[in-house]
């Protein structure tokens, strides 16, 4: 096989060198070498070859995870989406007394149950426990630090705060506070403090302070928190605001309520779409690939299907292994990128 696909780092790229290897072990001269047992058959080995040509494709890597990750959104939104508006219709037919879908309901409700529980896995990690999507930033888990709230640090007295995040006691990072600063500058101020840890802080709408991490590195941060004078503090995961395992559908009240979440998480679904879909239009739009001659993907797609249809184990295995990991949302989003 004369032809590889080359990402922007072929020096360091797997599937490059995997291809190329399949390119050396396909073209490659085979020499005879002398068996050391007189009674054993002669081996060959392929000669060393030159690399073979590399035509021109370049991936841009980011550009391709940025793609991939608000593609995997859309999709996830859209089911959701859809979740949510069959059961606004069923709700709204319960209650009115349009009629009686209770049964519906419930299976609905556990659809969407089992949804928002593989949010993590099926969202491309780009989608918050509260269905919020954010620019193609990574999901963030947010939550509180109990008894750490504005009504404690709005004295008026100076206050210096020293704080330790991790497993491992560190880094120490300090911010004080000074009477008379305002919730929104007190926000910044421990933002700036924290965010070298990756914890950055807010207000939320009530103007209290809420606290966020990364989904990814939420596990080891919730337990290892820690500010002097008060040691390992407790934190409170914000709820997501839509628990359907949890709905009473025989109560007239939790069906009003039930509604109201959903009609709330359907709005919040909405401008995540929006989000994504700009974050992805976006992506398309940097693309700067030359279109590749017809001629050019002729001989790609020939020479790779002759290495895949041979015999040679080295070809096969190398081909096999640059596919590994491959997933079905990565390939889409690699032929989105044409």
């Amino acid at each position: 096989m004369e032809a590889a696909l080359r990402p922007a780092n072929p020096a360091n790229s797997p599937i490059n060198n995997s291809v190329a290897a399949s390119s050396t072990a396909a073209t490659a001269r085979p020499t005879a070498i002398k068996p050391l047992d007189p009674d054993s058959r002669a081996v060959t080995r392929a000669a060393p070859v030159a690399a073979p040509l590399q035509r021109g494709i370049k991936w841009d890597t980011r550009l391709q995870g940025d793609v991939a990750r608000a593609q995997q959104a859309v999709d996830y939104l859209a089911r959701v989406a859809s979740q949510l508006e069959a059961l606004k219709a069923d709700l709204s037919a319960k209650i009115s007394g349009r009629g009686d879908p209770a049964r519906q309901i419930e299976a609905r409700s556990q659809q969407l149950a089992s949804a928002l529980e593989s949010r993590r896995k099926q969202a491309g990690g780009g989608v918050d426990a509260q269905l919020d999507f954010s620019d193609g930033q990574p999901a963030m888990t947010r939550f509180r630090i109990r008894g750490f709230d504005l009504a404690a640090l709005q004295s008026p007295d100076r206050q210096t705060y020293a704080f330790s995040v991790g497993s491992a006691g560190g880094p120490q990072l300090s911010a004080t506070i000074e009477p008379g600063m305002t919730p929104e500058e007190i926000a910044a101020r421990l933002d700036r403090t924290l965010s070298p840890v990756q914890v950055r802080v807010g207000l939320d709408k009530q103007q209290q302070l809420v606290f966020s991490a990364p989904e990814s590195e939420w596990s080891g941060i919730k337990d290892a928190i820690a500010i002097s004078g008060r040691g390992r503090v407790d934190v409170a995961e914000d709820p997501s605001g839509l628990a359907p395992e949890q709905w009473d559908v025989g109560n007239p009240d939790a069906l009003r309520q039930s509604l109201r979440e959903v009609v709330q998480a359907l709005a919040r679904v909405r401008r995540s779409q929006d989000a994504a879909g700009t974050v992805l239009s976006a992506a398309m739009a940097r693309v700067d690939q030359p279109a590749i001659p017809e001629a050019e993907l002729a001989a790609i797609s020939g020479d790779f299907a002759s290495t895949a249809a041979s015999h040679d184990y080295q070809a096969l295995l190398a081909i096999t292994s640059a596919l590994v990991g491959v997933s079905r949302e990565r390939v889409q989003a690699l032929l989105g990128l044409r």
